[in-house]
């Protein structure tokens, strides 16, 4: 909703004159960097997991009896076995999450609005923003929802930049 000079989201004002960029794009889950963290984890917790399976057979076929170290060995196993499954799960949670198509506004510090709806009204609120930062006397009402996101750091946002160079830099490359 656009009125007095304010764009509200969801409970939040954001000033027309403090908006730099009202535009569209794909929200994206970040698939392979969610596979690439379940090999480097998974691989390494299936180390461990092998390893400790190595100590309780070698200790089994030992001189004397060892069910004390059996007794530590077999649920710290478990343990282990369930942070293997639980990283599979939450790899499987990033692969088949959903691509969102969201409206994003960013403003001229470091907060941004994202909204869905269908693509064209989505088309059509950013041109109607748009006309409102321009219109001191404009209104809207519409009616969108929030990204079903559960974990933001999962998505891929806006543009990727590759910045060259140290410390002060100028250019940009993309």
């Amino acid at each position: 909703m656009i009125s007095k000079r304010l764009l509200w989201v969801h409970g939040a004002a954001y000033p027309l004159e403090n908006i730099v960029r009202v535009h569209t794009f794909y929200l994206t889950p970040r698939r392979g960097a969610a596979f690439g963290r379940f090999l480097k984890r998974g691989g390494s917790t299936l180390l461990v997991l092998v390893f400790l399976m190595w100590i309780s057979d070698s200790s089994s076929r030992g001189w004397g009896s060892s069910s004390d170290l059996a007794d530590v060995l077999e649920p710290l196993m478990v343990v282990v076995g369930g942070v293997l499954i639980y990283f599979f799960v939450e790899m499987l949670a990033v692969l088949f999450a959903a691509t969102h198509h969201v409206l994003a506004v960013e403003t001229n510090g470091l907060s941004t609005a994202l909204v869905t709806a269908p693509r064209e009204q989505l088309t059509e609120l950013v041109l109607s923003i748009a006309e409102a930062i321009h219109k001191p006397d404009a209104e809207l009402h519409a009616h969108v929802a929030a990204p079903a996101v559960t974990n933001y750091g999962n998505y891929y946002f806006g543009d990727a930049v590759n910045i060259y160079g140290g410390s002060g830099n100028t250019g940009v490359s993309k």
